[in-house]
C-alpha cells in the first residue's frame, strides 16, 4: 500500500489525524469516553523534517509552506492535549549565510514554541550545515544530544547520529550527509542508560537504524545489538529519508515518518500523535500523509 499518496484537499484549518478524533472538542470527549478502560498513559506529538527556509522551493520541496505546516501540528498537538512534542530533525534548510539559518531557525521555533508542552528536538544533517551543534541548541530550546527522560513509567532516548565515521561531530559544513553515524562513545553511553532505566522506552533518531545504505547509521548493526540486548526497547522513530515506513527488527518497531516539507499546501504536510498505553502497545495517528499504525506488545506492526 502506499502510504505516500496525499489526502483528500481539505480546508486551511483542517488538520485532521487518521484513526482518531481529534477535530473537535466534542470528538476528543467522545473518544476519550469511548476508551476509558484502556485510555494512555502519555501522548506524544511528532514531526520531523520540515526544512523551513525563506527560500523558492525546489522539486517537492517547499520549504515556506512548512511554517504554516508546523503551526497547524502544533494546534492539534495542544487540542489532542499532547503530554510532549518531537521533532525529528531537520527542522531548518540552508541560507546563504551563518545569520541566514539563524533566521530560519528563530521563524520556524517560534511556531513550534506554541507547543504547550515540553518540546525535544533531534538533531538533523540540515539543522547543522552551516550552524554548529552549539549554535542550534543556544537558538531553540533544544537539550544537548544524546540525552534520555522518563514520563508515565516508560523511558524516552534521544539520540544524535549527526557525527561523522570518523568520530567527528558535524556543524559548519564539515561533512557529507551520507557520512553519518552514533560514535562508540555515544553507544556505550546508550547501553549505560538503557541498563540503568529499566522501563520500557521508545528511541528517537534522525537518521535510520533499520536499513543500509545512505540515508542509514553507518553503526546501525551495533546500535540495534544494544537496543535488542537490552531487552526494554519498544520502538524506534525515525526521520531523514522523506517517507513512510516500517519494519521491525529483533523484536523491536522502526518507523520512518513522512517528511513535512514535501508538497505545496497545507494538505501535504504530515505529523503524527503516538499514543502509549501502560501494557507497551502503541498507536501513532498520523496526519494528512503520515500513515497510521497501531502495535500491540510484542507483535508485528498493523497499519
Amino acid at each position: 500500500m502506499n502510504h505516500d499518496r496525499p489526502c483528500h484537499r481539505l480546508g486551511r484549518r483542517a488538520f485532521i489525524f487518521r484513526g482518531s478524533l481529534l477535530l473537535t472538542a466534542a470528538g476528543l470527549r467522545n473518544s476519550q469516553a469511548a476508551s476509558q478502560a484502556a485510555a494512555p498513559v502519555a501522548r506524544i506529538g511528532l514531526l520531523t523534517d520540515a526544512h523551513y527556509a525563506d527560500i523558492p522551493a525546489k522539486g517537492k520541496r517547499h520549504y515556506r509552506d512548512s511554517l504554516a505546516k508546523v503551526r497547524a501540528a502544533v494546534a492539534q498537538f495542544n487540542e489532542g492535549k499532547a503530554d510532549f512534542a518531537v521533532e525529528l530533525g531537520d527542522f531548518i534548510d540552508e541560507a546563504a549565510t551563518v545569520e541566514g539559518e539563524i533566521a530560519h531557525l528563530k521563524t520556524i521555533e517560534a511556531e513550534f514554541a506554541k507547543f504547550r508542552g515540553t518540546r525535544h528536538y533531534v538533531l538533523g544533517n540540515h539543522c547543522v550545515w552551516s550552524l554548529t551543534k552549539d549554535q542550534f541548541y543556544s537558538h531553540c530550546a533544544a537539550k544537548r544530544s544524546p540525552h534520555s527522560f522518563d514520563h508515565a513509567g516508560f523511558h524516552f532516548v534521544i539520540l544524535d547520529a549527526c557525527h561523522r565515521a570518523d568520530g567527528t561531530a558535524y556543524g559548519a559544513k564539515n561533512f557529507t550527509w551520507t557520512d553519518t553515524d552514533i560514535p562508540e562513545s555515544q553507544r556505550n553511553w546508550l547501553r549505560d542508560d538503557l541498563a540503568a532505566a529499566r522501563r520500557p522506552t521508545v528511541i528517537f533518531v534522525h537518521q535510520r537504524l533499520d536499513i543500509t545504505g545512505e540515508y542509514a547509521v553507518k553503526s546501525a548493526p551495533a546500535v540495534r545489538q544494544i537496543l535488542e540486548q537490552s531487552g526494554n526497547v519498544l520502538a524506534v522513530f525515525q526521520g531523514h529519508h522523506h517517507r513512510n515506513d516500517y519494519r521491525e527488527v529483533g523484536g523491536i518497531h522502526y518507523c520512518t515518518l513522512m517528511a513535512m516539507v514535501e508538497g505545496a499546501g497545507p494538505e501535504n504536510s504530515a505529523a503524527g500523535m503516538l499514543e502509549v498505553f501502560a501494557d507497551g502497545s502503541l498507536k501513532l495517528s498520523g496526519a494528512l500523509r503520515q500513515a497510521s499504525y497501531t502495535w500491540a506488545k510484542g507483535a508485528p506492526g498493523t497499519k
